[in-house]
């Protein structure tokens, strides 16, 4: 793991060995799990103080990462991954057979990926996988921006903290690309007429 941002080795170890870390996204610090793990939705639930039904997104290292986790992606959205990703852009799909196992809370039947333009998510999510991702806040609560208190607004300890620095950025987009008709689930950064444009 040559070359990597500070912090990378052992989240990448503590998220090999089943455990949570908080880490800097493009947006806010989240915190995440290893998306292949066996009740990452309740895990993730518990810190955060919210139900575990709620859906949980996977930030991924790459396009091809998340592709193999989606099915049914037409050409539009696969424009909008070339244009926008990385970036602050969280794509709600059909899951493929591959991902029919993850419990990610939501719908079963779709996972929301999203390739956040941070070397640090980047390189853990190469080495270990996608991450099954929220973010670091008590639920209903603003997300702070130091890592140290991101951390500590939890309900209960992460194996490991990344400090990015001061984060200020706005929560992703959050788009359902699951029918012809896209539906904005959370407007971010990027707008409706921005995917539309993008997706063009």
């Amino acid at each position: 793991m040559a070359d990597v941002p500070p912090g990378v080795a052992p989240a990448v170890a503590a998220l090999r060995a089943g455990g949570c870390v908080v880490l800097p996204t493009d947006t806010v610090y989240g915190v995440a799990v290893r998306a292949e793990r066996p009740g990452a939705a309740a895990v993730l639930a518990g810190l955060k103080g919210r139900p575990a039904e709620q859906a949980l997104a996977v930030l991924v290292s790459d396009a091809e990462q998340a592709l193999r986790w989606c099915a049914g992606v037409t050409p539009e959205v696969r424009r909008l991954v070339d244009r926008c990703w990385p970036g602050p852009l969280t794509l709600v799909v059909r899951r493929s057979p591959a991902a029919a196992h993850l419990d990610l809370g939501g719908d079963p039947a779709t996972i929301g990926v999203r390739c956040p333009d941070s070397g640090v998510v980047q390189a853990i999510a190469r080495e270990v996988g996608p991450l099954a991702t929220t973010s670091a806040n008590r639920h209903g609560a603003p997300t702070p921006s130091a890592a140290a208190q991101a951390a500590a607004a939890l309900l209960g300890p992460v194996d490991v903290v990344v400090d990015g620095g001061p984060l200020h950025g706005e929560a992703s987009t959050v788009v359902d690309c699951t029918r012809p008709a896209w539906r904005m689930l959370r407007q971010g950064t990027l707008t409706f007429d921005d995917l539309v444009q993008a997706s063009a």
